[in-house]
C-alpha cells in the first residue's frame, strides 16, 4: 500500500508538474499575443489619425474647389444665354439682315434684340452702316 501511496504521490507530482508546465506555456502565448495585439492597436491608432489628416485635407481641397466651381459658374452664367442669341443668329445672313436694319436707323440695343448680335457687334454695325447723325 505504502507503494500506492508513492505511485499516486509521483503521479499526482507529475501532473501537477505537467499542469504548472502548461499553465506557464499558457501565460508566456498570451503575453506574446498581448504584445503583438498592443503593437498592433498602436499601428491602427497611427494609421487612423493619418487618415484623419487625409480627411482634413480632403475637405480643405473639397471646400477650395466648391468655391472655383461657384466662381466660374458666376462667371460663365451667360455663356448660355450667348449660345442661345448665336443659335438664333444663324448665318450670315443675320448680319445682312442686321446692315439693312441699321441702315434705316435701327439703333445698337434694338439690333441686340432682333438679331441676337452682341452688344459691340450692334454697336459695330451701327456705325458701319448706320445713318449718319448731323449736327
Amino acid at each position: 500500500m505504502f507503494m500506492n501511496l508513492v505511485s499516486i504521490n509521483a503521479i499526482l507530482g507529475a501532473a501537477g508538474l505537467l499542469l504548472a508546465l502548461c499553465a506557464m506555456l499558457a501565460a508566456f502565448v498570451t503575453s506574446r499575443s498581448n504584445r503583438r495585439l498592443a503593437a498592433r492597436c498602436v499601428e491602427v491608432e497611427s494609421s487612423l489619425a493619418a487618415m484623419g489628416r487625409e480627411l482634413e485635407q480632403l475637405a480643405s481641397i473639397s471646400l477650395k474647389t466648391g468655391r472655383r466651381v461657384k466662381l466660374l459658374e458666376q462667371e460663365y452664367a451667360g455663356v448660355a444665354d450667348r449660345v442661345v442669341l448665336l443659335e438664333l443668329r444663324g448665318s450670315a445672313q443675320s448680319f445682312d439682315q442686321a446692315i439693312d436694319s441699321a441702315r434705316r436707323g435701327t439703333d445698337p440695343g434694338r439690333l441686340t434684340q432682333q438679331f441676337g448680335l452682341s452688344s459691340g457687334e450692334a454697336d459695330l454695325v451701327t456705325r458701319l452702316h448706320g445713318r449718319k447723325k448731323t449736327a
